[in-house]
């Protein structure tokens, strides 16, 4: 099949992606403020998969929805294609797709009326919402199940529904949060193939996980983030070579620990 062209103009701004002190405070009432991001700094170049690798709670959801302009930062800025985040919300969303832990499909449509739906409301024309939908189904594997309720979808094909309407507008930029959690062995390997994907493509991919295989199989680049703080960046061989560690599993753990022990300094490795 022809690859449908993409509709949005990419400015070929370097980088794709640029915080800089990032800093979101969440006011709760019996707890007080909660910093759930502390000065976040990171800039990712276009065409990179680049990985947010942390424990639950670390801040990794709230990074990409402030990406997503779901939330507004505390302080700091955040820019996608030299466009500011919150200052250019609607602009943003048509460069950007964002597929959050909760799949949040529809379960009274099919998968092909949730797809085309999106489209619909990216402004995309009937001919191009065609082409391109049967064009992901392709690529997803999601014709035996296109013309399905999503109520009766197993949480894979859910999993690829929401995929589908995230990258039905071809948007250069493409924020997953824990696209592969709780999905079984062959849709996961479906999702990384995906990714390889749009790797191919020069897509820029921000994706967050606290699985390390996962992060060290698919990203270019990888930033270790803890109580909302960056504690390493860099490709997966850089992060074992600087913290120390034959694996990144165990330079992961280092960072983390120091983090939790202050006082106690990294031991780099052999």
């Amino acid at each position: 099949m022809t690859p449908v062209p993409r509709r949005v103009t990419i400015k070929h701004h370097n980088p794709m992606i640029q915080v800089q002190d990032l800093t979101k405070i969440f006011h709760d009432a019996k707890r007080g403020d909660i910093r759930a991001l502390d000065g976040v700094s990171l800039t990712i170049p276009p065409g990179t998969v680049f990985g947010l690798l942390g424990p639950n709670g670390a801040g990794k959801t709230t990074f990409l929805r402030i990406l997503a302009t779901l939330l507004k930062p505390s302080r700091g800025t955040a820019k996608i294609d030299g466009i500011d985040v919150a200052q250019n919300p609607v602009v943003i969303r048509r460069r950007m797709g964002y597929m959050s832990t909760d799949t949040g499909v529809y379960p009274r449509l099919t998968a092909r009326e949730m797809v085309e739906f999106f489209a619909e409301l990216h402004g995309m024309p009937a001919e191009e919402i065609t082409s391109r939908s049967e064009e992901i189904f392709d690529l997803l594997e999601m014709h035996d199940f296109k013309d399905t309720i999503i109520g009766k979808l197993s949480s894979g094909m859910k999993q690829k529904v929401s995929i589908a309407r995230t990258i039905i507008h071809d948007p250069p930029v493409l924020l997953f949060d824990e696209p592969a959690a709780n999905l079984d062995v062959l849709v996961a390997r479906a999702v990384d193939g995906f990714i390889d994907r749009c790797r191919s493509e020069d897509k820029t991919i921000l994706l967050s996980t606290h699985i390390i295989i996962e992060a060290e199989r698919l990203c270019n680049r990888i930033a270790i983030i803890f109580n909302g703080e960056i504690l390493h960046e860099g490709t997966p061989a850089e992060i074992k070579e600087k913290v120390g560690g034959d694996t990144l599993e165990e330079a992961f753990f280092r960072l983390i620990d120091a983090a939790k022990h202050p006082g106690a300094a990294v031991e780099a490795g052999p």
